[in-house]
């Protein structure tokens, strides 16, 4: 365990704001989820009923506070969506007399990877390019100036990480993950991209992806331009394609592990054309602001963010069967901690001295795209962002002696941080599944790249009261039976005194920061440093 160890002075919070913490409480955060995670709303899929439903209420309980709105609309910032539907029933992939059938969601996960009407392979070459990254920072490339174009990319998910020299080790970095793939990809012109799945590299079990690509998938409106496909295919059906082209997999996937890798054309090509449906809808984050109280720096502003989707209904369901993914504790639980904490900040008798922004974004599990359309669009420029706080998701097990800091080490805020958790009794590490890359995974993402430091935290695994190693065996236990799942829902034997204390520490991190004399920085030499240094140019 990486335990964070720095001097810093203790923030000191006024009465007042010591008193507004008692407002974080399990019956606030319980009946917020409770409505958004209700069934009524048929779990917040984008563009529905339910998704404009939990807009209103997010938008009137930020009015009930008094927040001033900060929307183009009132509290909303419309967000235009394109939705995707459409993918093959199966896809045949053929070398020579011989040929594999993998059936779409058993084996293969292929959707379309452009707004386009139809997508169609013919005779498409599939080329194995290991991790498909190109980093000249980390003297790697998997391509070794071989042309790509109109090909399908076979890669694997992650990044190298066995050996500590190379990348990171077994933190993962943004080469390492899936939307990064079909980026590159489309950078090189190739067909379309298939990543390999397996639980270890993705961080989650095939049905995760089975669940989230299902469906309806959104895009913001882009040209129809770039990939055909994109798509996954499981560990097992890998195998079978990697036998297909008498090609041994493990031995490939050990050829990746180095920098003198050279892509591997597997002499298979796959032919496939399905029709898309395209249609244009919309959803919209909600935007409210408490006005800093000082004369100069309340034109800077701490952001707090939370998303309010989810995965909407389950398509092709059977009768009888639960189908709505209420999406209790991802994310109705952080939007119910953002209001929380907008109720504790707004009853303050005088406001942190920068202002607030609460934005309940939009499109989070659809690829953080009302994050994305946010900081393209923000209420002030990204350079007066002091910092920006993310929540997504919420801990139901108890309290911790820790807290886990996604991407600790990037910013100066995790001095402030570590001296509140202290003051908490409990210690600050860094997180313990760092492989997962979640600090890529959330809507601090979009943040980060535009410049703004991002603090993204949560309890730790050490839950007092329980054995070593009971914190992680829920958390993996609850992403097998329940991530992404329409188990995710209130339980009446959550134990949410360990989220007050995360809460009431993201509450006295907001007032630090927002009362703080200067702004937090990147770590030197971190990556979204130079993101940072050039906005602050403008």
């Amino acid at each position: 365990m990486l335990t964070l160890l720095l001097l810093a002075t203790a923030p000191l919070l006024s009465p007042a704001e010591q008193s507004a913490e008692k407002l974080i409480t399990a019956e606030s955060l319980t009946a917020h989820v409770r409505f958004l995670a209700s069934d009524a709303l048929e779990g917040r899929g984008p563009g529905t009923n339910g998704d404009r439903l939990a807009q209103l209420y997010l938008a009137t309980q930020f009015e009930a506070l008094g927040l001033k709105p900060l929307g183009t609309k009132g509290y909303l910032q419309p967000v235009e969506l394109v939705g995707l539907t459409g993918s093959p029933d199966a896809v045949t992939f053929s070398t020579g007399t011989k040929s594999l059938t993998l059936k779409q969601h058993d084996d293969v996960v292929l959707v379309s990877g452009r707004q386009a009407p139809t997508v169609s392979l013919a005779k498409a070459e599939l080329v194995f390019v290991g991790y498909g990254i190109t980093a000249p920072e980390y003297q790697w490339d998997d391509f070794k100036g071989l042309d790509v174009k109109g090909k399908v990319l076979v890669v694997l998910n992650n990044d190298p990480e066995d050996d500590p020299a190379l990348f990171a080790g077994r933190t993962r970095l943004y080469y390492g993950r899936w939307d990064y793939k079909y980026e590159q990809a489309q950078r090189l012109g190739a067909a379309g991209a298939i990543i390999i799945h397996t639980t270890p590299s993705a961080g989650y079990p095939w049905q995760v992806v089975q669940t989230s690509w299902a469906g309806e998938q959104f895009e913001l409106p882009a040209p129809p331009t770039g990939l055909q496909v994109k798509g996954w295919v499981s560990s097992g059906a890998a195998k079978s394609l990697f036998s297909l082209a008498g090609v041994d997999l493990d031995g490939a996937v050990k050829a990746a592990q180095r920098r003198d890798f050279k892509p591997i054309p597997l002499g298979v090509t796959v032919s496939s054309t399905w029709k898309v449906t395209l249609a244009h809808t919309s959803s919209a984050n909600v935007v409210a602001m408490l006005p800093g109280s000082d004369p100069v720096l309340k034109d800077q502003a701490v952001v707090i963010t939370a998303h309010h989707d989810h995965l909407g209904r389950k398509a092709g369901a059977k009768a009888g069967e639960d189908d709505i993914f209420n999406g209790a504790v991802d994310n109705a639980s952080g939007c119910a901690a953002m209001l929380t904490l907008a109720r504790a900040l707004s009853s303050l008798p005088t406001a942190p001295k920068r202002s607030i922004i609460f934005a309940a974004v939009a499109a989070e599990e659809q690829g953080l795209l009302g994050s994305e359309y946010f900081v393209a669009h923000p209420p002030i420029p990204p350079s007066r962002m002091a910092a920006n706080l993310n929540i997504d998701g919420m801990n139901v097990w108890g309290r911790t002696r820790d807290v886990s800091v996604i991407g600790l080490g990037k910013s100066t805020i995790d001095a402030t941080l570590t001296v509140l958790a202290s003051a908490q009794g409990r210690v600050v590490h860094a997180d313990a599944m760092a492989d997962r890359g979640f600090f890529y995974r959330s809507d601090q993402f979009n943040f980060a790249k535009a410049g703004v430091p991002a603090a993204y935290f949560s309890s730790g695994q050490d839950f007092l009261g329980r054995p070593p190693g009971w914190g992680r065996e829920q958390r993996e236990k609850w992403e097998a039976t329940t991530y992404h799942q329409p188990s995710d829902e209130v339980h009446d034997d959550w134990d949410l005194k360990g989220a007050i204390e995360d809460f009431t520490l993201a509450y006295e991190l907001a007032v630090s920061l927002g009362n703080s004399p200067s702004m937090p920085t990147w770590t030197k030499g971190d990556e979204f440093e130079a993101a940072r240094l050039k906005s602050l140019e403008h």
